[in-house]
This record gives C-alpha cells, structure tokens and sequence, in this order.
C-alpha cells in the first residue's frame, strides 16, 4: 500500500512537528511578560535540556522537503504552482486568523502586507521555505549532475558556515541588541569577511543559512546508501551527543555570565536572543544533531496499521498543524501553569516545569492533530485549509 512512499520522512516529519511543539512550550519559561526572564536555576537546566533536544526540528522538515522536491522534475511553472497551492493558501489562511485573534485586528493586517504577524512569531519559517522553492528550479539542473565528490565540498562549506555565530561571538562577547520596528530585537553583527555598514553580503552569505539542509536531502538521496544500524548508530550518537553538548552547554554558559548564580534572572526580550545564540539553526550544533536525527530515521521502515491508521494521516496534516499549533498550545500552557503553578514553588516541586513542558507539548499535538486531519478531509476546502 505505501510501496510509493518514503515511510521515514513521515516518521520524521510527525517527530519533527511535535519536537516544534516541545520549542514553543519551553519558551515561557524563558520568555516571561515583556521580557525575558528565568525564574529559578533549575528552570534555567530545564530550558537548556528540552530546547536543545528537540532544536534540529526545522532543519529536519527542509531536508524532508529537499528530500522529496530536489531536485524538481516539474518545469518551474508548474512547480511553483503546485506548492503555491501547498503552501502560500493554507499560510495566507491562518495569517489572517492570527491578525484578528491576536491583538489589534487593523494594525495586524496592515502588518501582514510587510511580514508575518510578530505575534504569531513560528510563521517565519514559511518565508524560508518560499525562498528555498524560489530557488528549487534554478539549482536542480546542477543538482541533477553533480557528482558526490562535488556535493560533498559544497556541503563541508555549508558546514563550516555554521562557526561564524561563534567566531562573531568570540569578536564581539557582548554585542549590543538593537531594537527594530515593534520591538524585535537582534544582536549587532561583528561584521566579518567581506561585511561592513555598506555591504551585507560577505563571502559566505550565499552558503549558509538552510541552504545547507537543502543540500543535506539531496546528499541522502543520491549518494548515501542505507547502512546497517551497527554503523549507523555510532555516527548518529556522535554527531547528535555533540551537537547537543554544543547547544546546552552554550546556553548555560551564556545565562550563568548575566546571572552570576543568582535566579531569578530577567532582562528586556533582547537577552534571550543573546542566550539563544548557540541553538540557531544555522549554528554548528543543531546542524550536527539534524545529522543524527536524519541518520536514525532512515532506519525507520515500520508501515504496519499504526503508521497507516494514526501516522500517516498527521504526517498529511503536518504543515498546517504548524501553522495552526500556537492558538491550541498557548491556550493549554496558560491553563497549565495556572492549575500547577510554576517554578519549584509550583505543585510539583522540581519536576513543575519538566511536566508542564511535556504536557503541553503532548495535549496541544494531540489537539492540533485531530483538528487539522478533521479539517483536511473536507471535500475540495481541506487542501486550502491544512495544505
């Protein structure tokens, strides 16, 4: 029945949608009011330990999306068409919920005309991934005959793109946080090879970002044959084991110099930015723990009646529960930390946080589940609603 089907890009695209859900359920705890703000020392572990985990979780969805699209076999038209109607429509759908939901209707739909709702801030992730398509037919007729050595240069380049937040760190310790439009706030660039006040585009800016993970699906398509799991476990474990050392020792160490031992520790939203610096997706870390995460569900081939009857039908619903996921989940984390409490104060002691973590991210996958397969299987409207 599934013959036609890669079974472990829907194994990883579910995981990839509940790892999302983890993400944004761990960021109250970090992100509190208008700020930042991390209430007790435990708490601070507790971020380090469930963001880090599941931070490859973007990444796995470009290498499932490069995976199946790069490169197109479609003359550009028709691909642009087909994942205009995939994409754009169940996106420009659930922009426009957000902008009435969530504060202030008019200012938000005036917005949506420059950039998507701020907040609403998980849509980023679509403007990507248009940008990644725009480039899908320019890039596959390269990729159609490049050789595996050739790919594999390329791919290392991508790679050594993800030291640079580290070396701007390294140049810069305390960059300033400059505060844009609506109050979003970015960390000032140390500008390296190439960069300068006048020029943004230095010798590597057409390399890194997720152009990487793009190459990453196309390197496993072509040239990366299936090896057993006595070979496969070693290098997924080492590739995912320092990659998540990178990520959740980088954060602590980033939170214990502005805390200095002492919780709680809070700040305006720019100290988060700055306490985030090491789990960028572009960064060395989650690269290499994406690398685990593809290797291990690449083993996976399991198509019996819980794939077919549960899995499968979320892995069809997985973008628009993306999409849709914040209404559900910011909803449950308000009821949760008001029925538990939070912090070691709450209910539970030290496991407060880790069991509100969890709970949300598992009621609002579950709800978010149920609705959107409900919704995708309404004749003729579904496929514009979920994609």
């Amino acid at each position: 029945m599934n013959e036609e089907r890669e079974v472990w890009l829907d194994w990883m695209r579910v995981a990839a949608c509940f790892m999302v859900m983890v993400v944004h359920s761990t960021e109250p705890f970090y992100l509190g009011g208008e700020g930042s703000l991390i209430l007790t020392e435990a708490d601070a572990w507790w971020v380090a330990f469930f963001d880090c985990v599941v931070r490859a979780c973007v990444p796995l969805f470009i290498v499932v999306s490069s995976y199946l699209q790069f490169p197109t076999h479609y003359p550009t038209g028709q691909f642009l068409r087909r994942r205009a109607v995939r994409v754009l429509i169940p996106f420009a759908f659930w922009s426009l919920v957000y902008a009435l939901a969530w504060g202030e209707p008019t200012t938000n739909l005036k917005g949506l005309l420059l950039n998507f709702n701020y907040a609403a801030g998980h849509l980023w992730f679509v403007y990507m991934l248009v940008g990644l398509y725009l480039l899908i037919p320019m890039l596959s007729p390269w990729a159609e005959r490049i050789g595996k050595r050739e790919l594999q240069f390329y791919l290392l380049l991508c790679f050594l793109t993800t030291i640079i937040p580290f070396v701007r760190a390294w140049a810069e310790p305390n960059p300033p946080v400059i505060y844009g439009p609506l109050g979003i706030p970015n960390p000032a660039r140390y500008p390296l090879w190439g960069e300068a006040s006048w020029n943004a585009y230095g010798v590597f800016y057409y390399l890194s970002g997720f152009i990487g993970y793009m190459l990453l699906g196309l390197y496993l398509r072509r040239f990366a044959p299936l090896q057993s799991w006595l070979r496969t476990l070693p290098t997924a474990l080492g590739c995912w084991l320092v990659g998540f050392g990178i990520c959740f020792a980088g954060f602590l160490v980033l939170v214990y110099a502005d805390s200095q031992g002492h919780f709680p520790i809070e700040g305006p939203t720019g100290l988060a930015a700055v306490w985030e610096t090491t789990w960028i997706n572009d960064t060395m870390g989650v690269f290499l723990m994406a690398v685990g995460w593809v290797l291990i569900f690449r083993k996976i081939n399991r198509d019996g009646r819980f794939y077919r009857h549960v899995l499968l039908p979320i892995s069809k619903a997985s973008y628009g529960m993306y999409l849709c996921h914040m209404i559900v989940l910011a909803s449950v984390s308000s009821h949760l930390r008001t029925a538990l409490g939070t912090g070691v104060d709450g209910c539970l002691g030290l496991w407060t946080t880790p069991v509100e973590i969890l709970l949300t991210a598992l009621i609002s996958f579950a709800g978010t589940a149920v609705i959107c397969v409900v919704l995708q299987r309404i004749p003729r409207l579904g496929k514009y609603l979920i994609g």
